[in-house]
């Protein structure tokens, strides 16, 4: 459904979305500029802001991806940030519960759980949701534990050959990309899930992601002598974790993702996360650190100089030069050829928006010809 782009276009303001609709003054909203997260096209957004409160996500011109345009279900996928079931405390388990602790603890109890076991006894799921920069750092700490089985969850549901994609996920290409996976997303998690009901896996780590979508029995998960979990959300599984870390959501973070067509973006942070979360590269690094396999990173523009110096699609890129519009770094030659219709849609998507800047121009030269008139 695209509906709710006819809010953007109307020229006076008559038509107002229901969802923001008297909760906010326009001209109170912060604007950050960053990109929707919903799926694999990466739509170039603006999330409207006041006092760390989301009020609404509205699409911000990018002709090389999503032109001005953006679908109803990513432009409202953002309410769950402020759910009540957001993880706000890192938490270890002691005496056969969970208990709230300080971060430094949960980092060494997480990381003394972690080396106990050799590489082919842990296992991490990694999450297509996640930053280049995140997912660099689970790399650097797969390495330094000697971790062979790693994957992440694919998500594919029916696109709509406009702009919602089939790839639910809005960086499987960075995964591919710095995770070194030459094999489908997903083609391991079936093999973890019976390394870890066979005992073969002892500790897992999960992030970003649900173990229930794995098959893996909540009961076996409890019977892991570690079981790390970094996420936003509690589920079922959070419940037998051995140590939880409460991890940022898409508009409380920084970093860059790669779009379905190859394109990298940034993301930025536009409000700050709740309770005592953390951002997922800190929580990453911190965790690297604490196994013996890392070294100082001050900041996540560090962790994206270490990517460009590592992996050669992003040599002599920065975050600062991705810019606003993103920069294209791969040929996808999976890609379907371009619908006939495409050029035609791109073409009345421009007339339109050409037709919008017109009458908004002459709406704010109206008042300004009125006043030459009466002199």
């Amino acid at each position: 459904n695209y509906s709710l782009n006819t809010v953007d276009i109307c020229p006076v303001g008559a038509l107002t979305s229901t969802d923001f609709r008297f909760k906010m003054r326009v001209w109170f909203l912060k604007e950050t500029k960053s990109i929707c997260t919903s799926c694999a096209t990466g739509c170039n957004t603006i999330i409207g802001t006041r006092e760390d409160v989301i009020y609404r996500q509205t699409p911000r011109e990018n002709d090389h991806v999503n032109s001005c345009w953006m679908c109803d279900y990513g432009r409202l996928n953002f309410y769950y940030l402020q759910s009540d079931q957001r993880l706000l405390e890192p938490q270890i388990r002691s005496e056969g519960k969970l208990v709230p602790t300080d971060w430094p603890s949960a980092i060494a109890q997480a990381a003394l759980q972690l080396k106990q076991f050799s590489g082919p006894e842990i296992g991490i799921i990694a999450s297509g949701r996640m930053t280049n920069e995140e997912l660099w750092l689970t790399s650097q700490l797969a390495k330094s534990l000697g971790v062979q089985w790693i994957d992440i969850v694919p998500r594919r549901e029916p696109g709509d050959d406009i702009l919602l994609s089939e790839d639910r996920n809005p960086n499987t290409n960075g995964a591919r990309l710095i995770l070194g996976s030459t094999s489908e997303p997903g083609a391991k998690l079936m093999a973890i899930a019976d390394a870890v009901k066979s005992g073969q896996v002892k500790a897992l780590v999960i992030l970003k992601e649900n173990t229930m979508h794995l098959g893996i029995p909540v009961e076996q998960l409890a019977q892991l002598p570690a079981f790390i979990m970094v996420n936003i959300l509690s589920n079922e599984a959070t419940e037998k974790a051995t140590v939880v870390l409460p991890a940022c959501g898409f508009a409380e973070k920084r970093g860059s993702m790669i779009n379905g067509r190859g394109r990298l973006q940034r993301l930025n942070r536009g409000v700050r996360p709740p309770g005592n979360a953390r951002d997922d590269w800190e929580i990453l690094r911190d965790l690297l650190q604490a196994v013996g396999g890392g070294d100082s990173l001050l900041s996540i523009d560090d962790v994206f100089r270490r990517i460009s110096e590592t992996v050669p699609q992003f040599a002599g890129l920065t975050l600062s030069k991705i810019g606003d519009l993103g920069v294209h770094i791969l040929q996808m030659e999976e890609l379907p050829p371009m619908h006939p219709s495409d050029e035609e849609k791109i073409e009345q998507a421009v007339a339109i928006q050409t037709t919008r800047r017109a009458i908004r121009q002459q709406l704010h030269d109206a008042p300004k010809a009125a006043a030459v008139g009466t002199h």
